[in-house]
């Protein structure tokens, strides 16, 4: 399914929401080490290399607030930016590729699974997935992870203007693989940061999503799960 018609309202109040003063706030390398929550948090997940601090860039507007690099697996911790008073942003490790020894490698999974459980104001996870490539077995497992913790998550294609022409078979490829999942948003939206297609229908998502999430009853909220034992 692709991403919904958005008012042009929604669009306005998108480009205003990250139009505001984004800056690097804290990089969390453990669970002890995690900001205080406040307001609503939105994550950014993704396979290395699949364009998650270009994208954050155009979203944003600042050409170098994430780092961009060309060595996959180079984020290795929980990035947070603040903009808005009410709204953080942040950066997760991507999966599928890392340069660093194996127990390093555990040592932030671990981070990133505590994380999901623990964060109450985490409000959706975008996941990024590569328009050139579609799904990849890395991708269902993160999803899994996501659906056992009960986080919403939506799929955000990147490089889209890289395959204009095949992006119809790979939305609903994506789309049959959601069906089934209860924790995902069911549209897809296809984003280029290079050329700037879709990234105001997903700064209109986001305010969608902070909109219908400020006017539900607390309780309606699912609570988070508890750490784990071994989360440190």
């Amino acid at each position: 399914m692709a991403a919904p018609d958005f008012t042009f309202e929604e669009i306005e109040s998108g480009r205003r929401l990250f139009a505001a003063d984004w800056q690097f706030a804290v990089a969390a390398g453990s669970y002890a080490a995690l900001p205080a929550m406040a307001g609503a948090e939105i994550a950014i997940a993704g396979r290395s290399n699949v364009g998650k601090s270009s994208l954050i860039n155009a979203l944003t507007g600042r050409k170098a607030l994430a780092r961009t690099s060309h060595t996959p697996g180079r984020t290795q911790e929980l990035i947070f930016f603040s903009g808005p008073a009410h709204l953080t942003l942040v950066d997760m490790p991507g999966y599928g590729y890392a340069v660093a020894p194996k127990a390093k490698v555990a040592a932030w999974t671990e981070l990133i699974h505590t994380y999901l459980r623990g964060r109450a104001n985490l409000a959706r996870v975008y996941v990024l997935v590569d328009a050139r490539h579609g799904l990849k077995p890395p991708d269902l497992a993160v999803f899994d992870s996501l659906d056992e913790v009960a986080v919403s998550y939506q799929i955000v294609l990147t490089k889209a203007d890289q395959v204009r022409t095949e992006l119809a078979p790979t939305i609903a490829a994506i789309s049959a693989a959601l069906a089934r999942r209860p924790a995902a948003f069911p549209e897809v939206i296809a984003t280029s940061a290079r050329t700037g297609d879709g990234v105001a229908d997903l700064r209109a998502a986001v305010g969608r999503l902070l909109r219908e999430r400020a006017s539900e009853p607390v309780a309606a909220r699912s609570p988070p799960l508890p750490p784990r034992r071994d989360a440190r």
